[in-house]
């Protein structure tokens, strides 16, 4: 058993891979795990397709390249609001943490705002850092 790099306690099969595969998250968290999960697998498809598609326009990947290049080592889910199945938006308070080039432990701290699409799935839609 692999274990899910979101720190779900689960295994990679059983949590994130479905969203992975095609599959939508059922709740705002799930998407903000998968999409940590994401990036550490560095699975651009995915990270593409789960972002707003306002985000979408003018897309480059080049800021996603350079986040493929980074030694992901940690989530830490501070706190999140709202984004359950009911829910229409939702908020998730995270850290991810990453060694840089020298080992030394750096970490994001963000807050990730989400809301449906028009088909009803959970989407990333802007950051406060």
């Amino acid at each position: 058993m692999t274990a899910c790099p979101c720190q779900s306690g689960d295994s990679y099969e059983s949590c994130c891979a479905p969203f992975h595969r095609g599959g939508a998250a059922p709740t705002a968290l799930q998407l903000m795990r998968s999409r940590y999960a994401a990036f550490v697998k560095q699975d651009a498809a995915y990270l593409l397709r789960t972002c707003h598609p306002s985000l979408r326009k003018g897309y480059d990947g080049r800021g996603l390249r350079d986040s493929f290049a980074l030694a992901w080592c940690g989530l830490e889910i501070v706190e999140f609001c709202a984004g359950g199945p009911a829910d229409q938006q939702g908020m998730v308070h995270f850290r991810a943490h990453w060694r840089d080039s020298s080992g030394g432990l750096q970490t994001h701290d963000e807050r990730s705002r989400f809301t449906r699409d028009r088909d009803g799935a959970w989407v990333y839609r802007d950051a406060k850092g």
